[in-house]
């Protein structure tokens, strides 16, 4: 009777709640890719990833923090963090090690571990066309291999040294069976106004003011602010607030304060649900206003931050644009509200239009629409399948490189 190989140990770090959904795909898509073989997962994750079976050594809290002053205050509870995460994948040796975006710590962590015998992806390149692009030299000296989530970023990096694939972004896939699940709910009578009493004659806002309490912090009191205004145009609208369960207690903390009649939601489900059901939205800006445009919801983006991080940030960047829908297609479909033009007065003329003017709805529509062929909405493998395939790769490839017996013959999915 053959010998059971030993579990394949991949390690994976996320630092927030972004990051958090894509180790949930990644780790889906790799139990697929190894068909019966035994997996361990480990590292740093969040709900998401933990309901896969995930093993977090700490929370996620511990690192979701956004900005260059703003981490200051959390900076020395992050080193030790650090530490602790550097000693025990020492200890406790992944087949490889899967670091998820959070730059400012994931770097720091591949720095600390130059010194190791496991190969390193990261998955999700650094902005290096946006700002610093020395950047991309940088990483290039740290990990063995990079997911790319844009069509245009590889060469970027492959012209430093560092293979790169392109994945697509995996957002095409969590709105695909989203839209999917909402058909089949609508089908049996139980759609999401359905089961929230929101009428559907009812225009609906989805309010996303942030995944990270800093963000919320500055951002749900001027959300509630323009709410404000747009109950005096729109007296029937109404509100949902898509959220993650770590931002889910300040919100409903606020709910008494809301002009408008509002839900809160968290379940990630629920959430995309809720973004496929919205008319319109307000989102902060992030991985949530690309999810929200593949969900073909209209929005508009605001964003504030520390005025000295600011500041620094102006002089830095080298995109006109915050959001990624924006990037993608070179000109501003999302209405974007930064700083000190995050004001209620203006998220709300921007807003005003989109809940019944359809020729302003469809110019980001149509935008959008193209934004998802771009990212492979529909295509075959998923993002998170050629994510799993070049992870898998990189670990058979190190263990030829070691001579070590090989025990990744899986059938596996090749990316295209």
């Amino acid at each position: 009777m053959a010998e059971a190989l030993p579990p394949l140990h991949i390690a994976l770090v996320a630092g927030e709640p972004s990051g958090d959904a894509l180790g949930e795909g990644l780790i889906r898509a790799l139990r697929a890719a190894c068909g019966g073989r035994a997996l361990r997962f480990s590292g740093i994750g969040g709900e998401r990833m933990i309901a896969e079976g995930f093993e977090s050594l700490f929370p996620i809290d511990d690192l979701a923090v956004m900005g260059l002053v703003e981490v200051l205050p959390r900076a020395r509870q992050i080193l030790r963090r650090l530490d602790q995460l550097a000693t025990a994948l020492r200890a406790d040796p992944p087949d490889v090690l899967v670091t998820i975006d959070s730059p400012g710590f994931t770097h720091r962590l591949a720095k600390r571990l130059a010194q190791r015998d496991f190969p390193i992806v990261h998955y999700v390149a650094p902005t290096v066309w946006a700002w610093r692009p020395g950047r991309a030299r940088k990483l290039a000296g740290l990990v063995d291999h990079l997911l790319a989530l844009l069509p245009f970023e590889p060469p970027y990096f492959e012209r430093e040294g560092l293979p790169t694939s392109f994945i697509g972004h995996p957002a095409v896939e969590t709105i695909a069976a989203a839209r999917a699940q909402a058909a089949a709910e609508q089908a049996e009578g139980n759609s999401f106004r359905q089961r929230y009493g929101i009428p559907a004659t009812a225009p609906l806002l989805a309010l996303l003011p942030g995944s990270r309490r800093g963000e919320v912090a500055k951002l749900l009191p001027v959300f509630v602010a323009t709410l404000g205004k747009l109950a005096k145009l729109h007296p029937d609208l109404r509100v949902v607030l898509p959220t993650v369960p770590n931002v889910a207690s300040m919100i409903l903390t606020a709910l008494p304060n809301f002009p408008l009649p509002a839900q809160v939601v968290s379940a990630p489900a629920e959430r995309y649900q809720a973004m496929l059901a919205a008319d319109l939205a307000l989102a902060a800006s992030g991985t949530a206003t690309l999810e929200l445009g593949l969900a073909q919801t209209p929005t508009v983006l605001a964003y504030r931050v520390n005025p000295i991080t600011a500041a620094i940030l102006r002089k830095l960047l080298r995109v006109p644009f915050a959001g990624l829908v924006n990037i993608l297609e070179r000109r501003e479909v999302m209405p974007e509200f930064l700083q000190e033009r995050c004001r209620p007065d203006l998220l709300a003329a921007a807003l005003s239009p989109l809940v019944q003017d359809e020729a302003a709805r469809a110019v980001q529509l149509e935008a959008c629409q193209r934004v998802g062929e771009a990212l492979g909405m529909g295509q075959s493998p998923t993002p998170s399948e050629r994510a799993a395939a070049a992870v898998l790769r990189v670990a058979e490839n190190q263990r030829k490189l070691l001579n070590k017996p090989s025990n990744l013959l899986l059938e596996q999915r090749e990316s295209s």
